[in-house]
């Protein structure tokens, strides 16, 4: 496993733990990290202080934990509706106020917990010293901020501030102190009370919003300009907020919000579904190709020396349930057995005459692969295949039932769809403009010994297009709903955000993604299938509630195995 790997996985474990923490507190079961931010739903927390966004390998467990106890206090103490009417409407004064709230309700942290306090406290002072050590408060504005913070925590929590900090800001609070002497006061004895706390932060925002515009060294020239009060905004931003990624180590899918599926009426379009196709992988390869591309998968799997029955056991465990499965006869108790009755008359000494209930685990799950068949994923396809071989066949020795399908494009740049469009006049935002081609490796109804050549396919280069994977997500469950199967599982399997050129030129760059978020939001509100997503060297948390980064730039071993086990069994990042 690579550093990045290492680090991306502790950091998982971590963000689980802190959740699970925060789900406890806030008593909310919706709660789970995605993406490095806390979110409630599919809606991110606002993160409205800079010391809520420490780093695992910087600031240490600890200061983790206070972060999400921070998040979860807001959640129990400050109503989230009221904040909004209450706030201010300029966008600096309102900052301010959203991080003199979260300091208030960090403040009302029970005195019964002393190790939430504790976390609290080290997750406080850590950001504190780091803001300092990278000397943003060097300039008039950031120290008037820190002191700001300082001033207002140590009123609120009567906890003393540390003896260089406090020497280092001596002058800059004291200035601030005599400003907003009657509403710093005000604060401690309304902390408990969200609406009269607010008016005296609401005022406090406002001086101090007022001393950032005047601090002479950061203004400039454009004083009073509507450029100057956004470059101000921004640099507040930058002091508040330094740094908003999650330093996991691995790199993030891309994602972002869609302009043009928000404002369209119709919501996701398909400019045309003439040229979609679904079909049997094995059909678009020679048959002597398929045959060298299997030999070539079997080589590589038994070079790896795969345990296939003890993988089989350990999926049985995951996914069996017990199971009523007939009776077993001639045992000495339980429930009398009438066709034995006979035997007692003609042996009064027999005693094994009863019969008992026969429980089997069985394994009532419908376990899919769904595999990203863009071009990226040319590099790694070889691997994936492997992975997904062995726990398919793993899957079948475990009574479970499996299907492995694959989503491409017919063509690059929007092939025969694309020209229709351009035909037309070229409408403005067509929706999705290429051929989609959904492929079946492997189904549910068909034996591994049976599919065996069709998954091979998967190593043939010239399938791999480009990506739309919304739609083949909708696809994949399709496909499970018309199963017998109680328990509905999808992996999906990618290394990238969904992308087709043609579709992200006609509408927007983030169109694919935003519907692609929008499905397994859908699919997880109704819980028609249990969705994860296993990121090929990429987070995939953006656009996953659940999901698992591998590394596979080495050949996999029993540990992607074992990543795998914990996602199935629901142990990844929620």
């Amino acid at each position: 496993m690579g550093e990045a790997q290492a680090r991306a996985r502790q950091q998982q474990r971590v963000e689980e733990l802190c959740a699970a923490s925060v789900r406890a507190l806030a008593g909310d079961a919706a709660l789970h990290f995605r993406g490095g931010r806390l979110h409630q739903g599919s809606r991110a927390l606002p993160l409205d202080a800079p010391h809520l966004q420490p780093k695992l390998e910087l600031d240490g467990f600890g200061a983790l934990r206070g972060a999400a106890d921070a998040l979860a206090l807001r959640l129990v103490h400050s109503d989230a509706e009221l904040h909004r009417r209450l706030a201010p409407a300029d966008p600096i004064e309102r900052q301010l106020f959203g991080l003199l709230e979260q300091l208030r309700v960090e403040s009302l942290a029970p005195v019964a917990l002393p190790g939430l306090r504790h976390n609290l406290a080290q997750c406080f002072w850590r950001w504190a010293q780091a803001y300092v050590d990278s000397r943003l408060a060097e300039s008039a504005r950031g120290m008037l901020l820190l002191a700001l913070v300082l001033a207002v925590r140590a009123r609120l929590t009567n906890e003393p501030t540390p003896e260089a900090l406090g020497e280092l800001v001596e002058t800059t609070r004291a200035m601030l102190v005599r400003r907003i002497a009657r509403e710093l006061h005000a604060l401690g004895g309304t902390r408990h009370d969200q609406r009269a706390y607010a008016a005296h932060a609401r005022a406090m925002a406002a001086t101090v919003a007022a001393l950032l515009a005047s601090r002479d060294d950061e203004r400039g020239a454009a004083a009073g300009t509507d450029a100057h009060d956004d470059e101000r905004r921004a640099a507040l931003e930058r002091l508040l907020m330094p740094g908003e990624d999650a330093g996991s180590g691995v790199t993030l899918a891309a994602s972002g919000a869609s302009r043009v599926l928000a404002e369209s009426a119709d919501g996701y379009r398909v400019y045309t579904r003439a040229y979609d196709r679904e079909v049997e992988a094995a059909t678009l390869v020679r048959s002597a190709l398929l045959g060298e591309l299997r030999e070539r998968l079997d080589r590589r799997i038994a070079a790896q020396r795969v345990n296939f029955g003890r993988l089989a056991r350990q999926l049985q465990a995951l996914l069996a349930r017990p199971q009523a499965d007939g009776w077993d006869g001639a045992q000495e108790d339980g429930r009398i057995d009438g066709r034995r009755l006979a035997q007692l008359v003609a042996s009064p000494a027999e005693r094994r005459l009863f019969r008992q209930e026969r429980i089997e685990p069985h394994a009532d799950t419908l376990l899919t692969f769904l595999v990203d068949c863009s071009g990226s994923m040319k590099e790694p396809i070889e691997a994936v295949a492997m992975i997904v071989d062995v726990l398919a066949r793993a899957l079948e020795m475990a009574g479970a039932g499996c299907e492995v399908l694959g989503f491409t494009t017919g063509a690059w740049n929007g092939g025969r769809t694309q020209r229709d469009w351009m035909r037309a006049g070229r409408p403005r935002h067509p929706g999705r403009l290429n051929e989609v081609c959904h492929m079946v490796f492997k189904s549910a109804d068909t034996p591994w010994r049976r599919a065996r050549r069709g998954v091979a396919a998967l190593l043939k280069a010239d399938l791999f297009r480009e990506g739309i994977d919304g739609e083949a997500v909708d696809w994949a469950v399709a496909r499970m709903h018309g199963r017998a199967e109680r328990r509905r599982i999808l992996l999906v399997v990618s290394d990238g955000s969904p992308m087709d050129a043609a579709t992200a030129l006609a509408n927007d760059e983030h169109y694919l993604g935003q519907h692609l978020r929008d499905v397994v939001q859908r699919h997880e509100a109704v819980r028609d299938a249990e969705i994860a997503g296993i990121g090929v060297g990429l987070d995939l948390s953006p656009y996953y509630t659940r999901s698992q980064v591998l590394d596979l730039s080495a050949p996999p071993g029993p540990r992607v195995f074992q990543e795998i086990l914990e996602l199935i069994a629901g142990h990844g990042r929620r």
